[in-house]
């Protein structure tokens, strides 16, 4: 699904340059749980970024679905994202005006589906995550964990074949970071390929991959023998 060769972004200052990434090299084969960890700073962020076209490797080569992202325009890397890759972040970033079952329904509205499609997609999926009985309420009337649910439903909602998660428990307690994990390890059951970023050890266990970064650079990968 995912192959990198010697990515490197560096990012320009009025006095410095900063390394984010030098040549990492990955590979995400379907159906993977990959946790990408390591200290702030070491590029974790900036590298989902990439792999999720947000931003651009400034050298070497990022394949997605055997197409190499570098050759193809804005828009056909919005199109190829829209279409494939379902975003988690730390800050929940749902639209406080619109209620959960718009917040939900909102990339399809994107994307094009019909209205009855949508209503149907919506429905089944909030049934699925069990928040059904929320679906009129607004975001602030949420517990946190609630509001993550509800993003990752939105994230995918589209049937994405890849979902990035980006420190999806940093703003949760224990229990609620538990649940939001449980929900994501069902997911990769079901097939959808997630790479994460977290600094929780607790979290890097649901994961089938762990990769370290350091300075920028991948300095190990382990296997999860316990999966």
């Amino acid at each position: 699904m995912i192959i990198t060769e010697g990515l490197t972004k560096v990012f320009d200052a009025e006095d410095a340059e900063t390394v984010a990434l030098k040549n990492v090299n990955l590979k995400v084969e379907k159906g993977d749980f990959i946790t990408i960890m390591g200290p702030s700073g070491c590029g974790k962020t900036t590298l989902l970024n990439i792999l999720g076209m947000i931003d651009d490797a400034d050298s070497g080569n990022y394949s997605f679905l055997g197409q190499e992202v570098s050759r193809l325009s804005e828009r056909e890397k919005t199109g190829l994202r829209k279409r494939n890759i379902g975003f988690v972040f730390q800050n929940f970033n749902l639209i406080d005006e619109l209620t959960v079952w718009e917040n939900i329904e909102l990339p399809l509205v994107y994307l094009g589906w019909k209205k009855q499609a949508r209503k149907q997609r919506v429905n089944e999926l909030m049934d699925q995550l069990q928040i059904s009985h929320r679906k009129n309420l607004f975001p602030v009337q949420l517990s946190g964990g609630q509001q993550q649910r509800v993003a990752v439903a939105r994230a995918i909602v589209a049937n994405p074949s890849l979902l990035l998660a980006d420190e999806p428990t940093g703003n949760l307690d224990s229990m609620h970071g538990e649940e939001v994990m449980n929900l994501l390890n069902d997911l990769n059951k079901n097939g959808t390929t997630i790479v994460m970023v977290t600094h929780s050890q607790r979290d890097a266990t649901f994961s089938r991959r762990i990769i370290h970064l350091f300075d920028g650079q991948i300095i190990n990968e382990n296997i999860n023998k316990l999966l």
